[in-house]
Order: structure tokens, then sequence, then C-alpha cells
């Protein structure tokens, strides 16, 4: 013990007498608390001899970290077992209760329950837990709510999100450890080992979640729903809105008349509060990142191919468009702009009377694209492309056509004819 205080008196002389580095001084602080924690040991052990280690109830008082030891793999196997044993048993409480039902019964009603209440039943119990985040269960849900909405594109968008989610942990992990263990731990540290002497020290617990923070509904909760790469994970994180998704937005910023009956590409995140959704339209030109708020559902679609916004897609149906079809085609001001998706129907040569028996438009090299939501006469109405060798084309006047998809599905047909707008567009 006076070896010790000899070491401790003189590490403090070195440490307020010589112009130390700052690694020695670092060093020497952290002995001069090693030391004092010694002490305190010491002290502990010398108390409790004299009687003072058991308190008025007959529970001893708490002892020092430096005296807890890590118990065996054996004892640590059986303690987590008694704790799941534990809380299904105080789930239950004694009452019969789900979980003494079969385990396809207990799928069958977990199957059945909503989202909000399947997640409610996660929290019950670890039994519960582990079952409720089954990817089974979640991947219903998912294409229900968000099918509609989520394409290729945000699936690897979600993939890219928790790979930096996992790298900015990382890369925070060391500052975030030395924050907690030169803080709050070492905090701890110090009311444990003052504890063993002065036992009013023991009230002063530290809390064990860092102060709390707000949840989704402005709930108290430790965080927000945990990152991985379980559907269960993606859906709350779609709910929340902290996830931001690829997607394209019908007539966007509210229905501009200079995008009316267009399809353009843009980052969403979800509003629960509205149920609706906010978009962030990429910049372009002069101008900045366009945002909109209030997005509709019906607005939102999933894009229906994996071309980038500024890339000129493949056109694969050229050879079978015949005046009549549905098409949308990509268009752009000007070379800075990206692209977005028009819609518009085949239409007839001039030198075609437009008869069905003997129309031969069909067999010539020029496609007629006709935009009817136009006056006619205008300079939008309508637009010529070659069959056989259609690459971009236009002038900084008209913009720029591009890629052609032809519409086969009856819905995407149905829902360019719900937003057909009621004024014709000069």
């Amino acid at each position: 013990m006076l070896a010790l205080v000899g070491t401790l008196v003189l590490a403090c002389v070195v440490l307020l007498s010589k112009p130390c580095a700052r690694e020695m001084r670092l060093f020497l602080s952290t002995l001069c608390q090693e030391l004092a924690l010694s002490l305190l040991g010491f002290l502990a052990g010398y108390y409790r001899l004299l009687g003072g280690g058991v308190g008025d109830d007959g529970t001893d008082m708490p002892l020092m970290p430096s005296f807890k030891r890590k118990r065996g793999a054996a004892a640590a196997a059986a303690a987590t077992t008694a704790v799941v044993v534990a809380e299904d048993a105080a789930a239950c409480d004694g009452e019969p209760c789900v979980l003494d039902l079969p385990e396809l019964a207990i799928e069958c009603i977990l199957a059945r329950l909503p989202p909000g209440e399947l997640r409610s039943m996660a929290a019950v119990c670890r039994s519960m837990r582990e079952r409720c985040r089954g990817d089974h269960l979640w991947e219903r849900h998912m294409a229900e709510k968000w099918g509609a909405v989520l394409g290729h594109a945000a699936r690897e968008e979600w993939t890219a999100y928790l790979a930096s989610s996992a790298a900015s942990g990382d890369s925070g992990g060391a500052a975030a450890c030395s924050v907690s263990d030169g803080g709050g731990g070492r905090h701890r540290k110090w009311l444990a080992a003052l504890s063993c002497v002065c036992p009013v020290v023991s009230w002063m617990r530290p809390r064990a979640d860092g102060g709390g923070g707000v949840g989704v509904a402005g709930s108290k909760s430790a965080a927000g729903p945990v990152l991985d790469d379980s559907v269960m994970s993606w859906y709350l994180s779609m709910e929340s809105g902290k996830f931001w998704f690829p997607a394209q937005v019908y007539n966007r910023e509210h229905g501009h008349v200079g995008f009316m009956m267009s399809c353009y590409d843009a980052e969403l995140s979800y509003d629960f509060h509205t149920d609706t959704f906010r978009a962030r339209y990429p910049p372009h030109g002069r101008r900045t990142v366009v945002l909109e708020d209030g997005v509709q559902w019906d607005r939102v679609r999933a894009p229906p191919v994996d071309t980038h916004a500024h890339d000129l897609h493949v056109s694969d149906c050229l050879h079978e468009l015949r005046p009549g079809d549905n098409i949308e085609i990509q268009w752009r001001r000007n070379k800075e702009f990206p692209y977005g998706w028009w819609y518009g129907v085949v239409g007839h040569l001039e030198s075609c009377d437009g008869s069905e028996h003997f129309c031969r438009c069909h067999l010539s090299d020029t496609v007629v694209l006709e935009f009817n939501q136009y006056t006619p006469g205008s300079r939008w109405r309508q637009a010529l492309v070659n069959r056989k060798d259609h690459r971009e084309e236009g002038n900084e006047g008209d913009g720029f056509y591009g890629g052609i998809r032809k519409l086969r599905s009856k819905d995407e047909i149905s829902k360019w004819r719900q937003l057909w707008p009621t004024d014709i567009l000069e």
C-alpha cells in the first residue's frame, strides 16, 4: 500500500514539475487514475472488513468494476437462456398466451397482423422478436405498400445506403469508443469505486441510453430503427422517411405547364404525417436542386427501364410501331438537361388517308409521333423519327428526342389518360 502511495506521489510530482510531452502527460494521467482506483479499492476492502460492506437491508454494497471478473462461457450461455425463459414467462405471466400455441399457428397469426401490430409484437419478448423480424412476414407488407414505387434502382440504392451507414459507423467507431470510454465509461467506473466507500454515491447512476432521443412518432427512444439487410429494416426506413429512393414523378413541380404529360426521375422520401412524398429533382443547367412537397401516390412510379436520366435509351420497338400505338419518348430541352419520358401516340404520314385497310405507314422508314395534348399547329404537336437508324434528334430550339419505348400494359396507358390535361396546351 505504501508503495502505491509513493508511486502516486512521485507521478504527481513529475507531472507537475516536468514539461512532458503530450503522450507522457496522457500516460501519467492514466497511471494516476489507476492508482487512485486501486487506493479506493483498498479502502473499500478495509471498509468491508470493519463491517460496512453490508447494507441495512442485508444486501452487499456494489463492488468496484476491477473486482468483477468475467464469467465463463457456460455461465454466460446459461444466463442468456435464463433471460429468454424469464422473458417468455413474464410475457405469459402464468396465463395462457400465444407462445403456448403450435409453431404453425403462431406463424399464421403473425402473417395476418398489419405492420404496426407486427412491430409491437416484436417488443413483447425475445422469442417473439426473432419471429416477427422474419423476411417472409415483411415481404408481403413491402410489396403491398411500396411495390408500385420501388424498382431495381431503389433496391440498389438501399444496398448502397446500408454500406454507407456501415462505413460511417466504422470510421467513427474509434472516435465514438474514445468518447464513450473517456466520458461515460470512465464516469461510471469512478462512481462505482466511490460507492464502495460512500454508499450515497451508488444512487448516482448514469443513464444507460446516453440521454435517449426522440423516435419517429415523437416518443422517447434510444435511436431509430436498426439498420440491417432485413426487409423489416427497409420497410421501417421507408416509413420513417429517412431513406431517399429513386423513382419517377408524373407532371413534376405540381403539374407545371412545361412538364404536363411527362415523367421525370427524382429522389423521394415518404412523409408519414401527410401520406405523401417529398421529391428532390437533380440540378441541371443553371437550375439548382428543386424540391416538391405533397407528391401524391398516383403521381409516383418505379422506373420502367434501367436507363439513367442522362443516357440515351436503346429503342428496341421501332420495327413494330404502327399508327395508334401508345409510346413514351425521351425528350430534353438541351444537352445539359436530363431526359424526361413524354407520352405520345404513333400517327399517320401525310400521304396516308388513315384508312385501316389501305394504310402502309408501318412499312415506311419514317415514324410520325403525335403529342395530342398540344394544339394543332404547335411546334410540340408532332415529331418525325427514323425507324432504321434512330438516334438523338433535334436542336436547341425544339429540344432533343431520344429513345422510345412502346407501352404494352393497359395500366400504363390508363395512367397517362388519367393525367390528361383539362385544357389543350399551346
